[in-house]
């Protein structure tokens, strides 16, 4: 099977769970920017446990908005500010494992954000690595195939 498919196989497990409307939300963004070459480049971190590639994201804050919450994250997790776009790029889930091993579906709801500004120093810089790359190669390098679409939509800017 391939690796898309077992991702798919162990979230399809949680269907009753996600049926039931006993799953998490959280918020993303896809950072990206327009390199010298007029090609887009996107940002990957790194998870701080497992260490796998990923979109900064995070859970629900009170008294912000999901594109604010995903802005947020961007500066904690990857240092980087820019424009958020208020509309939902789309939705992914995954499952998260918490504290303590158990693991739930979770949705996360993905806004665009076109940096302007990166900083060397953030919240979690020591915690995380950060990468610009390529629409095609962040495609490549994250597990959650819906990820995978979301970033994938992103390489028509790719070939300008």
């Amino acid at each position: 099977m391939s690796k898309d498919g077992s991702l798919l196989a162990r979230l399809a497990a949680y269907t009753d769970m996600m049926m039931r409307g006993e799953s998490f939300e959280q918020f993303g963004a896809i950072c990206f920017r327009i390199g010298s070459d007029g090609c887009a480049e996107v940002l990957l971190v790194t998870t701080r446990e497992t260490r796998r590639w990923t979109i900064p994201k995070g859970w629900p804050i009170k008294g912000l908005k999901a594109h604010e919450v995903a802005e947020r994250e961007a500066w904690e997790e990857a240092g980087v500010k820019g424009k958020v776009k208020k509309k939902p790029a789309g939705y992914y889930t995954y499952l998260k494992t918490l504290d303590g091993g158990n693991r739930v579906p979770a949705m996360v709801e993905v806004h665009l954000l076109a940096v302007d500004t990166v900083f060397d120093k953030f919240p979690e810089y020591k915690e995380r690595t950060i990468e610009w790359m390529s629409p095609f190669e962040a495609a490549s390098r994250v597990d959650e195939p819906e990820l995978k679409g979301l970033l994938g939509a992103l390489v028509s800017f790719s070939s300008r």
